[in-house]
């Protein structure tokens, strides 16, 4: 079971629901759901200050920014 704080709200759900065509697929609101879950997790990283500076992101990174 999903922990509280990994809940969408359902107002963002059906909004993002809304903005799609008449037409389709499951896959398209897995999808939505999918990013809108990893931005709702983001928003509340930056909001908690889980963040890196694009400095530290470069360092932590650095073997793949060859």
């Amino acid at each position: 079971m999903a922990k509280r704080t990994d809940l969408l709200d359902k107002k963002k759900v059906l909004k993002s629901i809304k903005s799609l065509p008449d037409k389709f697929s499951v896959d398209d609101v897995v999808d939505r759901m999918i990013i809108l879950e990893k931005l709702e997790r983001a928003i509340a990283d930056s909001e908690a200050g889980r963040t890196y500076t694009l400095a530290e992101a470069k360092k932590r990174h650095a073997k793949w920014l060859k």
